[in-house]
Parts: C-alpha cells; sequence; structure tokens
C-alpha cells in the first residue's frame, strides 16, 4: 500500500473573500426544494438506518432518465461509484483503456486494486480518437467531455465505439454532460455493455451532499451492487437521499441553472480570447486555456495574489501551460477578467 500515489483533490482553501473557480463547483446553490427536503429529514426518524437499497432515490432517476429501477445504481458520489466500477466490471487481463490526459483518479483506482492499464494519447487537439481505442481490451474509461480538457466526444464517436466494442465493457463518466454535451444514457437500451455514471455534484449543485449514480443494463448494475453489499450495505444516508430526490425531480430549477452556467462559459470564453488566450472548446462547467505569453503556473500563481483561484496541472508536461477555470457568476467571471488584463499589462 505505500507504493500507491493517492489522488490528489483540488485545494480548498480556509480563507475568505476568494474568487473560488479551481474545484468545478456550482456557482448557484441547490435548488429550494432541495433545501426543503433537506429540513424536513431533519427529524426523530434519524434513528433508524436509511433505505439499502435506496429504492426512492433509484426510482427518482430511472424517472428522469425513462429507465427502469434495475437500471441503476447509486452510490457516496460518482467517486465510489467509479471505484466499484473498477472493481467489479473493469478488472481483467487486458489493459484498461483511458486517455493519457483524463480524470487523474482512473490510475489511482488501478493501482489501488492492480489493474493492467494503458493510455492512449490525445490528438494534437487534445481530442479522443475513436479509432485508437479499436484494439483488444479489457475495458474502456473516459470522461465526457473529458476532464481537465472539457472537449467533448459526439454521440456518434461513442456509439462506433460500442459498434466496435463488443466483448468489454465500456464506460462513460458524464460528470459534466449537463453543461452541452450529448449524453450516452439513451444509448444503453441498445448495447448491454455500456455504463454511464453521473454525479449530482455538479449541475445539480450538490456536491457537499455526495451524491452519483450509474445507469446500464442490469447485469452491471447486480455487479455493482455485489461489490457495494461486500463493503458498505448504506452508503447514502437519509439526508443525501432526499436531498437528491428533490433536486432528480425539479427539472425547472436545473435547466435554469445548467444555462445560466453555459451562457456565462460562453462570455467567458470570448473575454478571454479577446485577451489573446487560446481556449479549447468545452461541453463542461470549466474551460482549459492558456495564453502565449505567459506560462499556466505563472497565472495562476500571479491570480492568487489576486485572491482568484484556478486549477493549474503541471503534469503531463504538455498541459502544463494551461489553467482549467471554473465556470463561475458573472460577478466572479469580471473579477477574474479585470485580474488577468493587469497581470498581462
Amino acid at each position: 500500500m505505500h507504493r500507491l500515489t493517492p489522488y490528489v483533490p483540488g485545494e480548498q482553501p480556509k480563507l475568505a473573500n476568494l474568487v473560488k473557480l479551481n474545484t468545478n463547483e456550482n456557482p448557484y446553490g441547490p435548488s429550494p426544494k432541495v433545501l426543503d427536503a433537506l429540513r424536513a429529514e431533519a427529524a426523530e426518524t434519524l434513528r433508524l438506518y436509511p433505505d439499502p437499497n435506496s429504492d426512492q432515490l433509484k426510482a427518482a432517476i430511472a424517472r428522469y432518465h425513462g429507465l427502469n429501477a434495475s437500471q441503476v445504481f447509486v452510490g457516496n458520489g460518482s467517486d465510489e461509484v467509479l471505484a466499484h466500477t473498477f472493481q467489479a466490471l473493469l478488472n481483467h487481463d487486458a489493459p484498461l483503456l483511458f486517455p493519457d490526459i483524463t480524470y487523474s483518479f482512473y490510475p489511482v483506482y488501478c493501482g489501488l486494486y492492480g489493474i493492467h492499464y494503458e493510455t492512449i494519447p490525445l490528438t494534437e487537439e487534445f481530442e479522443i480518437d475513436v479509432d485508437d481505442y479499436l484494439k483488444p481490451n479489457g475495458g474502456i474509461i473516459f470522461p465526457n467531455p473529458n476532464a481537465p480538457t472539457g472537449i467533448p466526444l459526439k454521440l456518434s464517436g461513442i456509439e462506433r465505439l460500442l459498434r466496435a466494442n463488443t466483448d468489454s465493457v465500456v464506460v462513460i463518466d458524464e460528470a459534466y454532460v449537463d453543461f452541452g454535451t450529448e449524453s450516452a444514457v439513451g444509448l444503453i437500451h441498445r448495447f448491454p455493455n455500456l455504463l454511464v455514471i453521473h454525479t449530482l455534484s455538479k449541475a445539480r449543485s450538490l456536491a457537499g451532499l455526495r451524491v452519483g449514480y450509474a445507469v446500464g443494463h442490469p447485469d452491471l448494475i447486480e455487479a455493482l451492487t455485489r461489490v457495494k453489499d461486500s463493503f458498505n450495505s448504506y452508503p447514502l444516508d437519509r439526508f443525501a437521499s432526499a436531498g437528491a430526490i428533490a433536486a432528480m425531480e425539479d427539472h425547472e430549477y436545473f435547466e435554469a441553472t445548467r444555462r445560466k452556467v453555459m451562457a456565462t462559459r460562453d462570455d467567458l470564453v470570448s473575454a478571454l480570447r479577446q485577451l489573446g488566450f487560446e481556449v479549447l472548446p468545452s461541453g463542461a462547467n470549466f474551460i482549459f486555456a492558456r495564453h502565449p505569453g505567459k506560462d499556466g503556473i505563472e497565472l495562476a500563481s500571479e491570480l492568487r495574489e489576486r485572491s482568484i483561484i484556478v486549477r493549474h496541472f503541471k503534469n503531463p508536461a504538455r498541459i502544463a501551460p494551461f489553467l482549467r477555470i471554473t465556470i463561475g457568476t458573472d460577478l466572479q467571471n469580471q473579477q477574474l477578467i479585470l485580474a488577468l488584463r493587469e497581470i498581462l499589462a
């Protein structure tokens, strides 16, 4: 275990008055209906264990996606769902395939569970090329849109991959899909080897409650459930379930806030390009950008001096010039642009 290299999450500074644009949290709070549900759950029933199957939450998720509850698995955040997925579905003799620039928890899980893996380089444009994955494998996983680049893969590309890769599980990690990327959930009826993973942390503003889920063929869900019940029969507490159900059912609030984030993202991209930044196309609630006259680590440091926190990745070297910037409120983004103008001047 001493050889494991753990995942390093984004910084959660304790300082006040920061413009915090480093961990892809939603700038808008959860639905008021979520807060009402949480208040209602603060009752004497907290002395009782929660439903180990989370049946009501599974039903709400199934209704939203037009699925059956047997096609839904829930967990304590999408990271736990991913951990069970790696252990239950992706541990084979052939290598697991995922991009060389992607969510850095994937190699951590491989190290934890002893999974052999192979990274597939992104193209020169930082895109996933489906053709590169058409070879023997023990599974395929990638985020869509990818992280930290934010670049989405079209649904037609995912379908082509599934048609060509029928002998192993394909996992699409859709943590950021609700900000303008096509979801692959509609494909699970036709492809029994497809598992799609979602989180309520981003578009539904519930990072503090830790709720994630997977949807796929009942056989895949049953495998995940076996692992879950061998590890923790009660992963979701009463508050998490109640809040998640309310969030899944408040379609109007969900649509309003995600569209506000997308509109603000478009404005921020335009403003950064006017300052000379190269900004990769994004289908997420963040952007990936670099400036030809200033290295990423320098920009991050000078922004921090002005109480603005963004995310910089020094590895791999190919992305070291970039900053990953979470989409904040219009006011936060204005503060960011003013600070960048000052730095670049």
